[in-house]
């Protein structure tokens, strides 16, 4: 599944071609996706693009009419293509533009959405519980301590739970985690402010470092131009389970972590 980086990698990806365009056409060719997709050509077509935004692993594209909301799922895409690319299977969703692009929704499982919202979009019942952007400066140390005060869960679940802070997915907390030196069982509320200040660091420097190499390329993720993510490339301990550690040369364990495959190094990772 796509994760904050590769949503942004994404974002970064298709906005200049979408902001301050106009929408001159809506083509639904299969609205039965996560969600059904809602009838929005009369409020979206003739309006003109404000921003492409992203929130945890939503994208939000601004109107003055309202935001598009759309959702990758577990394998979809985004592409600004011509006009005129023939339409391949799985190609659901064309949102035409007036310099003659269309920004294409292609979802093989269907799993994605695309949604519209005309209220805030905090107050969407998507949004409205999500925690706070990783790599923005309202995810520190202070805040980290605070919200994990009462969690008795392991430290890698809490990671991964989006009402403690959004889009570090799988992939990311098994890194972090290691580059952290913690292990991921270890009760949340247990670790002390050093371990905690040291693990937000590194949840913001892995997530800055994957969008920087363009995402993870793991089975249909691809970027927006088609190019695969490299930062795969450089994992230390995802999808690795039994190999040796790039640190210490012991080899990798590999667990289940609220049904997630985690992996760690037992030596290098400490409770």
């Amino acid at each position: 599944m796509p994760e904050l980086p590769e949503v942004e990698v994404t974002r970064q990806g298709i906005s200049p071609y979408l902001v301050e365009q106009q929408v001159t056409a809506l083509v639904v060719r299969n609205s039965s996706l996560r969600w059904p997709v809602p009838d929005i050509a009369q409020q979206i077509v003739g309006q003109t693009i404000r921003d492409v935004r992203r929130r945890a692993k939503y994208l939000l594209i601004d109107t003055d009419a309202g935001t598009t909301i759309v959702h990758l799922g577990m394998s979809g895409s985004l592409r600004v293509l011509p006009r005129n690319t023939p339409v391949e299977k799985h190609d659901h969703i064309d949102l035409e533009l007036a310099n003659g692009r269309i920004l294409r929704f292609n979802d093989p499982r269907r799993f994605g959405a695309w949604l519209w919202c005309e209220l805030p979009e905090a107050a969407h019942p998507l949004l409205s519980k999500l925690g706070p952007e990783p790599l923005e400066e309202c995810f520190n140390a202070s805040y980290l301590i605070q919200a994990l005060s009462n969690k008795k869960r392991a430290i890698k679940l809490c990671l991964m739970d989006n009402q403690v802070v959004v889009g570090v997915g799988n992939i990311y907390a098994n890194e972090a985690l290691f580059s952290s030196g913690i292990h991921p069982q270890a009760t949340a509320n247990k670790l002390d402010k050093d371990r905690l200040t040291l693990l937000v660091a590194e949840v913001k420097q892995v997530l800055a470092q994957a969008i920087k190499q363009g995402g993870t390329t793991l089975k249909d993720f691809t970027n927006a131009d088609g190019k695969p993510g490299y930062f795969a490339q450089t994992l230390n301990v995802y999808g690795r389970g039994g190999e040796s550690c790039h640190h210490c040369g012991n080899l990798l364990s590999e667990i289940k972590l609220g049904q997630r495959t985690t992996v760690f190094c037992g030596i290098c990772q400490t409770r």
